[in-house]
């Protein structure tokens, strides 16, 4: 099976479409957004009507939105795209959640379960032309009047994605979800030891089979053709080092035997010693928690590590990659997979 790829969209509705056009020549399948400085939704409206690629949110953080919301804009995104959207959701951290966006922390697999169901439920009363009602401890949606049922969508119900790493959430996203998006703070080992066997687990708790979800694997990409490229690309150890500041990732290191290293991160971030955290991540740990080397090396292992999911995200951070290494890059995952 072809692995798709997906990259990411500009973070800004400004040139979106321009990006969108251009992403769409070098090969890629789909495009996402990703909430940052910007909207997560307003590029992927900008995108939908000039091209022809899949479109994602990647993720749009769930707590701090209504399932309501959601589903509206996924609808609206569905509607526009001619069905070639897809909402992935995500949970973050509790301090950007409570400080960052003012909203509700609970239990962060439980509140998702909820935000996925509902959002799910809505749509699917739209599309069905029946009764909304979903009670939950987090959310509820009951009230339905037809001034604000769009009705059925003509291409059909979004897929609602989950953002997931650890086990739980793994397991929480086969169970409910349409699909999967594994995060990129990844190892191979760390995929065939927790992150699929949750999957299965999930699936069968929900009486589900593989077929019934898509799996993404997001995949920090350091590609180049040149002893200089692949030098720059050596830079995803800055987000290596930030990702492993966080106290939630510290399971893919403690995997891979490098768990100490988490707390270092963390009180090195706290002080704004960002270059000291990026020093600290080895050559090794950069080919083992993202993928480098050239195009078709690179294609290879992300074959070898991820060759059972449906797509990857690819992300090439730290470092500038021009439109013909992307191309270069796309042309070799189609041939390796």
């Amino acid at each position: 099976m072809t692995l798709k790829i997906d990259v990411q969209l500009s973070g800004s509705v400004v040139d979106a479409a321009d990006r969108a056009r251009a992403l769409e020549a070098v090969g890629v399948d789909g495009v996402f957004s990703f909430e940052n400085a910007h909207d997560v939704f307003f590029p992927l409206v900008a995108a939908a009507p000039v091209c022809s690629l899949d479109l994602m949110t990647n993720v749009a953080m769930a707590f701090p939105r209504s399932p309501m919301h959601m589903a509206h804009a996924a609808y609206d995104l569905q509607l526009l795209s001619k069905g070639r959207f897809r909402l992935g959701l995500g949970s973050q951290v509790r301090a950007h959640i409570e400080k960052r966006y003012g909203a509700r922390w609970g239990s962060p697999i439980a509140h998702m379960r909820e935000s996925v169901e509902a959002t799910k439920a809505i749509l699917r009363g739209w599309q069905d032309s029946t009764r909304i009602d979903f009670r939950g401890e987090y959310t509820t949606h009951t009230l339905t009047t037809p001034a604000f049922n769009p009705g059925p969508n003509p291409f059909g119900v979004p897929k609602v994605l989950v953002g997931a790493l650890g086990p739980k959430m793994n397991q929480m996203a086969a169970e409910v979800a349409d699909g999967i998006l594994v995060m990129p703070f990844n190892s191979e080992r760390n995929m065939r030891e927790r992150t699929w066997p949750a999957i299965d687990t999930g699936l069968r708790a929900a009486g589900r089979v593989r077929g019934d979800i898509e799996v993404t694997a997001e995949v920090l990409v350091g590609v180049g053709r040149t002893d200089e490229e692949l030098a720059a690309a050596r830079n995803v150890r800055s987000v290596l080092s930030f990702y492993g500041s966080t106290p939630a990732y510290r399971a893919v290191l403690d995997i891979e035997g490098w768990g100490e290293l988490q707390e270092e991160l963390n009180a090195l971030s706290k002080r704004g010693e960002w270059q000291a955290m990026s020093s600290l991540i080895t050559d090794e740990m950069v080919d083992t928690l993202a993928v480098h080397g050239p195009p078709d090396a690179v294609a290879r292992e992300i074959v070898k590590r991820y060759g059972d999911c449906d797509r990857i995200c690819a992300y090439f951070p730290g470092y500038r990659v021009g439109d013909d290494l992307i191309a270069d890059f796309v042309a070799a995952v189609r041939s390796a997979s």
